[in-house]
């Protein structure tokens, strides 16, 4: 289902999929090198922080008691679980993306909004910052920060592309990209307001 590769040590990456358990592994071997169990139903993404020196999981968890292991946060060395404390609402995440320069990451969720969570220990929400007015539905649509860390993008379930203040959580502007869910978008790296967008399709487009 997903791949986090490891921000320091290039070698190693974690694959997470249809199981309760994800799996490290190094690329010179072939071989797993640890093991992360938590009681989920299967991972959607996984996110490192900062360092490397831990990440969250996010699960797809949909019954009454499991609010609490929906995301996850890890110690990579350890593979001691840090927190299930981090997200209480009963949505699915099905992506999540860590913020360039602060120290912050947002959850896409199926509640048709995208959270914003502190990526330092207790890992809080910030519940007065919501970005809203996409819808999810379902899909795993992604969402991105430009190079500056000043917008948040998302796709969404109706096709169009989503482009957010990072800081007021306002809606910047609306592309109306494909007919099918827009998966995902991102947003260059060096071409300023150039992006490029996804859809269940398999069509790729990008946009000026």
């Amino acid at each position: 289902m997903c791949l986090g590769s490891h921000p320091s040590i290039p070698e190693t990456f974690l694959c997470g999929g249809y199981s309760s358990v994800v799996k490290a592994w190094d690329s010179r071997c072939s071989k797993v090198v640890k093991l992360y169990k938590a009681s989920i139903q299967q991972t959607l993404d996984i996110l490192f922080l900062r360092g490397g020196v831990e990440f969250i999981t996010s699960s797809d968890c949909v019954s009454r008691d499991s609010a609490d292991r929906t995301l996850i946060a890890w110690d990579f060395q350890t593979t001691a679980k840090l927190s299930n404390q981090i997200y209480h609402e009963r949505y699915t995440c099905p992506s999540l993306a860590l913020h360039p320069l602060e120290e912050a990451f947002v959850a896409q969720t199926n509640g048709d909004y995208m959270a914003t969570f502190s990526s330092q220990k207790p890992y809080k929400m910030n519940k007065r910052r919501r970005y809203e007015g996409h819808k999810v539905e379902g899909y795993a649509v992604r969402c991105q920060f430009s190079l500056d860390g000043g917008i948040l993008a998302s796709g969404s379930s109706t096709g169009s592309a989503y482009f957010y203040n990072y800081h007021n959580a306002h809606l910047l502007h609306t592309l109306h990209a494909h007919r099918q869910a827009c998966l995902c978008v991102s947003q260059h790296p060096v071409l300023p307001a150039t992006a490029a967008t996804c859809d269940w399709a398999g069509e790729i487009k990008v946009w000026h």
